[in-house]
């Protein structure tokens, strides 16, 4: 049975948005600032930032309720977050049709790291897509989860590192 839970007003908006409105929020040289942004990020230590960003949840997890912060965390898996060599993997997932932000960190970062931080950051993106500033935004929480993973797994002087995961956000 599923979890009646949601308006019709939500379903709406979760089986309308896709893809295209994620595009439209983040058009191509958003994605490739991003990525760069990632990749730049990356290179200071040896974590691995993903992004993710839904404009609605499919109709599954729709149907069943899932919570943005399950979804982020079913994402986390889905995307490979958490298979890093030093479980410092660290997931920024957006859900537009829900408005939601969340973050999870693998258990490399999260035990070094207050939860009370990753809200701050989320309450930071939040304000700045309230102001319009998506990009900005997420750019913000890029930098903030970059200096978690700077103070916590910094590179090696002269060390290598492989990129375990993409750089580029994930789209749905």
């Amino acid at each position: 049975m599923p979890r009646l839970q949601r308006t019709l007003g939500t379903w709406l908006r979760h089986l309308w948005l896709d893809a295209d409105d994620v595009h439209r929020q983040l058009d191509t040289e958003a994605m490739r600032r991003l990525t760069q942004a990632v990749a730049a990020s990356e290179a200071k230590h040896s974590g691995e930032i993903r992004l993710c960003v839904e404009g609605g949840l499919p109709l599954r997890p729709l149907w069943h309720g899932i919570s943005p912060r399950a979804r982020a965390s079913e994402m986390f898996a889905t995307l490979g977050v958490w298979n890093t060599e030093a479980n410092n993997g660290v997931l920024i997932y957006l859900c537009l049709a829900d408005h939601a932000i969340e973050i999870v960190a693998d258990r490399g970062l999260s035990q070094r790291v207050p939860a009370e931080f990753w809200r701050s950051v989320v309450a930071d993106m939040s304000r700045a897509f309230k102001n319009g500033q998506f990009e900005q935004g997420v750019h913000a929480a890029i930098a903030a989860v970059d200096a978690q993973l700077s103070a916590h797994f910094p590179r090696a002087l002269g060390a290598t590192d492989r990129n375990e995961l993409p750089d580029a956000p994930a789209v749905r």
